[in-house]
């Protein structure tokens, strides 16, 4: 009952910049917590790659090849992680995806919270060109 939905993909020259969003939401459940959240990526033909995460007090990483490029950031209130690109590259063409590690969250129609573990956005497609 919780999703998480991607926006912010899309066609760039490089160098150029985009910033991908994703929020977790439920139509019928208020979010406690939401512990790491992360951006990965998938290349055809390759394996998916974690991009960049950061943790619920705010620590973060990257992937090498990312640094001092893209910054990754969240909005706790909002339930909502960020990713700015910055100076991009053909090679960081890809579907980028939204994951978050655990989730706890209450049913409006119930007390008790239930915690749910490994979601996925759907998935954007950021698209590089030379």
């Amino acid at each position: 009952q919780v999703q998480l939905v991607e926006s912010g993909g899309g066609l760039v020259q490089a160098g150029g910049s985009l910033r991908l969003s994703c929020a977790a939401s439920g139509s019928i459940v208020s979010i406690v917590s939401i512990n790491a959240m992360g951006w990965y990526r998938q290349a055809p033909g390759k394996q998916r790659e974690l991009v960049a995460n950061i943790t619920s007090g705010g620590s973060t990483k990257y992937t090498d090849s990312v640094k001092g490029r893209f910054t990754i950031s969240r909005d706790n209130a909002k339930n909502t992680v960020y990713l700015q690109m910055n100076s991009l590259k053909p090679e960081d063409t890809a579907v980028y995806y939204c994951n978050a590690d655990k989730i706890t969250y209450r049913r409006y129609y119930e007390i008790r919270l239930t915690t749910a573990y490994d979601y996925w956005g759907q998935g954007t497609q950021v698209t590089v060109s030379s």
